[in-house]
């Protein structure tokens, strides 16, 4: 039986062995720049001198990581990454849904496509480019507090003041991501069976109840996968947008263990930077699989990555 299965197995793989070939590139490219690299984190055990090498410098256990959570900024940048991306998550994840939802409803196609090409043009773009567009508009100087002063108001400090600054940082973060996570669930939207709102039209249901009981509830399992792959990357907060926007001013609040971890790396303390980055890691692991865990159990094995 066994050699029979061994058999029918080996006979599919070599009927698709053109479209098991294109997966070879892939696994290269992963392997290569992925798993390799991974090799290196054992420095985050030791106690990593450049000059004797990554395996043969000295053991010292978990004595980074003990250094590393004792120190005074490692936590204050756990909780500032755990603040942003609470806000973050809670704040943006429901934009691309609520812009898919908006553009699902217009009917002329022409603006509908300029429309969506708009909002997800700013995907492309650099946080190095719209950090420096959005250090000039929200700056002193810069337009928003120069209307702030045509109406009679007081020039607002952006970012300079630790409330404002996470406020620009969230609405920022929104108006870049949104439009192009909205490209998902637009293509989740497509997918409905058009029979269901012919039938709710029958039943007298208007727009608002047919987008309650028929087109989000068929969202929710892309919302659901969408979801669980946002943890594997919760403790990240957008490190390239906070690093390109933040300054002394604000640094109790925009310090994240991405920038803690690039600081160490400049300093030339490599170990207790792999420490950090091996927390923040192991961290999303946890979150994902847990997550993943939990919505396979609440749905009774239909919902989940995997």
């Amino acid at each position: 039986m066994k050699a029979a299965l061994k058999r029918s197995r080996w006979t599919r793989m070599k009927r698709h062995r053109g479209l098991l070939s294109m997966i070879v590139p892939v696994m290269l490219f992963y392997s290569l720049f992925y798993y390799t690299p991974m090799t290196g984190l054992v420095i985050a055990f030791k106690n990593y001198v450049m000059s004797d090498g990554v395996y043969t410098s000295e053991w010292v256990g978990l004595g980074n990581f003990e250094r590393l959570f004792s120190s005074e900024d490692f936590p204050r940048a756990i909780r500032n990454t755990l603040v942003i991306s609470i806000l973050r998550l809670s704040c943006g994840f429901f934009a691309p849904v609520a812009l898919a939802l908006m553009l699902n409803e217009v009917r002329i196609s022409g603006y509908k496509r300029s429309i969506q090409t708009l909002t997800y043009l700013p995907h492309f773009f650099s946080w190095v480019i719209l950090g420096g567009i959005f250090l000039m508009i929200f700056g002193g100087g810069g337009p928003v507090n120069s209307g702030i002063k045509l109406l009679g108001g007081n020039p607002v400090s952006f970012l300079s003041d630790d409330v404002w600054f996470i406020v620009v940082l969230i609405t920022t973060g929104i108006w870049q991501s949104a439009g192009w996570g909205a490209i998902i669930y637009l293509a989740a939207l497509s997918g409905i069976n058009p029979d269901l709102y012919e039938a709710a039209v029958i039943d007298g249901a208007n727009r608002w109840k047919q987008t309650l009981h028929i087109t989000l509830p068929s969202l929710i399992p892309t919302m659901i996968t969408l979801f669980i792959l946002s943890l594997g990357q919760f403790l990240t907060a957008g490190f390239d947008q906070v690093y390109n926007l933040y300054n002394d001013l604000v640094f109790d609040v925009a310090d994240i263990i991405d920038t803690y971890v690039l600081r160490r790396m400049m300093g030339l303390d490599l170990s207790l930077a792999a420490a950090a980055g091996m927390f923040q890691g192991v961290v999303g692991l946890i979150l994902v699989v847990t997550s993943n865990f939990v919505a396979k159990k609440l749905s009774g094995g239909e919902q989940g990555v995997w």
